[in-house]
């Protein structure tokens, strides 16, 4: 038998297109809701990479390509007018 889960507490993943409008209007978008999302993604985060019984130097890895990414991001046009 399955359960059927509330729309509002889907991942974004689980939404089919047809719904994806009306569950994007049900987010909170209030500055606590915005930052209740980051803390929740900080959390699956740290306990899926850092917090861990063997650990492993991934999530620091992924810390350290997202700042080389974003760093090159930045620093993309004074690379290309170098050439």
């Amino acid at each position: 038998m399955a359960l059927v889960v509330p729309l509002k507490e889907k991942r974004l993943m689980e939404v089919k297109l047809g719904k994806l409008t009306s569950w994007i209007l049900m987010r909170n978008f209030t500055p606590s809701g915005i930052v209740g999302a980051f803390q929740r993604g900080y959390d699956r985060y740290y306990n899926k990479y850092i917090n861990v019984r063997k650990g492993s130097i991934v999530g620091i890895n992924v810390v350290l390509a997202a700042y080389v990414v974003f760093n090159y991001c930045i620093s993309y046009k004074e690379l290309k007018q170098e050439r």
